[in-house]
């Protein structure tokens, strides 16, 4: 939270903006999209120059209008990746309005994380926004532009963080069954319960935690699935795909071993 502070002071001060007469939200997340806004209102807007990517408007394009370039399944990836580099060019060049656009254009894959990483947790969801924010900044400064999805992989550098303060409290990250309901022996390889601890620590979410569980272990066709959660077949597929992958990573990585199974006693 006062890491997007510091940067929406001084990216307000270089723009000659006005601070908000109300009170920040005390969501990390929601005063980042405060933030933006208030980079994109009037009299002087932030841009981004369209003349530099192919496929987009040859003119400066106000960044609340480039976010919903961003996020249409019309714009190619690869169109997304050469903005992505060129808006990482910027937030690097020093100057803290292009820092705030970046968090800002990723809002909408931030919301979506966050929903995941808050599954399971009792404590306060700020605090894991703040850690999520801060990864994603810190991974700013290093990331490599050479490769794709370069959005996604910032994002993936604040549930890192995340992750990894979740690791530091794992008292409170307990599931909490009836006695008469406890968890198998040790190390609880069962498939059911590798994804019920993937679920809980948000590496996958209920509709992905479904999609592998139905198709993958009770052989239920991925249309059937695919029409229970109003998708269409390749969305669902994609869902799926996207979501034993981020499996796999954490079982070899070992970010499930610290999600505790324990009877309420």
């Amino acid at each position: 939270m006062e890491i997007v502070m510091t940067h929406l002071e001084h990216a307000l001060e270089e723009r000659d903006c006005a601070s908000p007469s109300r009170e920040w939200p005390a969501s990390p997340l929601d005063a980042a999209q405060r933030a933006f806004e208030l980079l994109t209102a009037p009299p002087k807007p932030l841009t981004f120059d369209g003349g530099r990517i192919d496929c987009l408007p040859d003119r400066p394009i106000a960044v609340d209008r480039l976010r919903r370039l961003l996020i249409d399944d019309a714009t190619p990836r690869t169109v997304r990746d050469a903005v992505w580099r060129e808006l990482v060019t910027l937030a690097r060049s020093g100057d803290p309005a292009w820092v705030l656009a970046v968090v800002g254009l990723a809002i909408p894959g931030l919301r979506r994380r966050a929903g995941r990483l808050a599954f399971g947790w009792h404590g306060e969801t700020a605090d894991l926004d703040a850690e999520l924010l801060a990864g994603f900044l810190d991974r700013l400064s290093t990331i490599d532009l050479d490769g794709a999805n370069i959005c996604s992989r910032l994002i993936d550098a604040g549930a890192r963080a995340v992750r990894r303060a979740r690791n530091s409290v794992r008292d409170n990250d307990v599931i909490r069954v009836q006695e008469a309901w406890g968890p198998p022996p040790r190390p609880w390889g069962h498939p059911d319960w590798v994804l019920t601890r993937a679920l809980t620590a948000a590496v996958i979410d209920p509709e992905e935690c479904l999609l592998i569980s139905a198709t993958r272990l009770d052989d239920v066709p991925l249309t059937v699935v695919a029409d229970r959660l109003g998708v269409t077949v390749d969305l669902a597929a994609s869902w799926r795909r996207d979501g034993e992958r981020r499996l796999v990573a954490a079982i070899r990585s070992g970010d499930l071993d610290w999600v505790a199974l324990s009877p309420a006693g």
